[in-house]
């Protein structure tokens, strides 16, 4: 349970934090800031988006590994797993 709680903090969590920080900078001064800001925020983004990627890679993966016992089971067996 605590794995699940650390990997959804991580997953959702900093992203959430980093752009809500990036959204405070912005709001709290000039131009300089408003740039500065707008960079902390594309960074909370980035993050979200490369665990996005992460995770569809890995579902990849599982697909391919389901799809080679299926193939594996064919060959033994003649005909495709219910």
């Amino acid at each position: 349970m605590r794995q699940r709680w650390l990997l959804v903090s991580v997953r959702y969590g900093l992203p959430a934090i980093v752009v809500l920080a990036g959204v405070v900078v912005m709001a709290m001064g000039g131009e300089s800031e408003l740039e500065g800001g707008a960079g902390i925020v594309g960074a909370g983004l980035a993050v979200y988006l490369v665990n996005w990627l992460f995770r569809i890679g890995a579902a990849g993966e599982r697909e391919r590994d389901a799809e080679d016992e299926a193939r594996d089971y064919f060959s033994r067996h003649g005909r495709w797993p219910s």
